[in-house]
């Protein structure tokens, strides 16, 4: 997939976030779900502060601050293929679990935009790194731009699924 898909996908799924956000009610938002887990306020909290980290990493790997390592095979599949493994839960790493918190929809909408900003900001950027300048990821290795923003691509459309199943059962 290229980069311009890639990024006009981002772009797609970050618009699926603000039509969801704007569609729940307030006193919805923080609240956990029947099914347990986070909250809707927490999927934004974790999806869009862990999407402007992947920003900073990918950022990083444009100016050269990234080493040249290799990127596993099986995270290549991933990146190919464009989804996480199927699995029951994924565990967020500790140091990013920590950062998850109840958050407004307003503080959501402004995680939002805030993204959406630095993405324009860094995109036009990408093409021009060092496809060895690679920046660890905490589960998958190491990644360069590219890979970074086809990560964050991945990521978003994963916890837009997790979004779907606390909708579902709220409904139940």
């Amino acid at each position: 997939m290229t980069t311009a898909k890639v990024r006009a996908s981002i772009h797609q799924i970050v618009d699926a976030y603000k039509a969801k956000l704007s569609s729940y009610p307030d006193e919805v938002f923080q609240v956990t779900p029947p099914i347990n887990g986070w909250s809707y306020s927490e999927v934004y909290s974790h999806i869009f502060d862990s999407s402007l980290l992947s920003l900073i990493a990918l950022q990083n790997s444009i100016n050269g601050k990234g080493e040249d390592k290799p990127t596993h095979f099986a995270v290549k599949l991933i990146l190919f293929f464009g989804s996480l493994p199927p699995a029951k839960k994924y565990k967020v790493p500790k140091r990013l679990a920590d950062r998850v918190k109840k958050i407004t929809k307003t503080e959501a909408l402004d995680f939002i935009l805030e993204f959406e900003d630095d993405l324009k900001n860094t995109y036009p950027e990408i093409a021009k790194a060092d496809h060895h300048a690679k920046t660890k990821h905490p589960r998958l290795g190491y990644l360069n731009a590219k890979q970074w923003l086809r990560f964050i691509e991945i990521h978003l459309k994963h916890h837009l699924k997790q979004l779907n199943r606390i909708e579902n059962s709220f409904r139940a």
